[in-house]
């Protein structure tokens, strides 16, 4: 795949990807930093360094509307000038986002224009409603989940609101770093799972 859609995402092993009670001023929930402890190695020669220099080669974004919020969207720019597309059910008149956001209500256009506008480079993906709604429109072709060893017990579950449907996941690759495990997962087509 020359330009997968990729989501990256910190999880307690319980499946949280926020503590409970996210909200501005407390965005990763009560005791959700602890997700990203791991982050402390982002420079690192290790796992944790590797995966976050992936992360920051991709071309594009797909955010949820919630996390781009949650993130004071990113000011316009989440890593070096790259397009975010926000994928959002509906745009208020007058709001316009900043910098290198826009806009996109329907999933597989904001697909199509991310894969575009990152080239040869992966497309990442950040937040629980984006990728919920990649996967259901058959349209995230990789997971990128760093399981962090707590369980939150509470909070904002990442698969919570996909469906009944069945979804067949490969592991493509396993690195394990201090306090993390980096799980990259392919999804499976339809016509692969059955």
């Amino acid at each position: 795949m020359n330009n997968p859609i990729r989501l990256y995402m910190s999880m307690s092993l319980d499946g949280y990807i926020a503590g409970p009670d996210d909200r501005p001023g407390q965005e990763l929930g009560r005791d959700g930093g602890r997700l990203f402890n791991w982050l402390d190695d982002r420079h690192s020669d290790g796992p944790s360094g590797q995966v976050y220099r992936e992360a920051l080669a991709t071309g594009a974004l797909i955010s949820g509307r919630r996390t781009f919020e949650l993130a004071g969207r990113w000011q316009g720019d989440h890593h070096d000038g790259v397009p975010i597309f926000v994928l959002t059910h509906k745009v208020d008149d007058g709001d316009v986002p900043p910098g290198h956001a826009r806009f996109v209500t329907e999933v597989e256009d904001c697909a199509r224009q991310a894969r575009a506008a990152a080239g040869d480079r992966p497309v990442m993906v950040h937040g629980a409603g984006a990728a919920q709604a990649l996967l259901r429109a058959g349209q995230l072709d990789e997971m990128e989940i760093h399981l962090v060893p707590v369980l939150l017990g509470d909070g904002r579950r990442l698969f919570e609101h996909l469906g009944s449907d069945h979804i067949e996941l490969d592991l493509v690759r396993r690195l394990e770093d201090r306090d993390v495990t980096h799980l990259r997962y392919r999804v499976r087509r339809l016509e692969e799972a059955a």
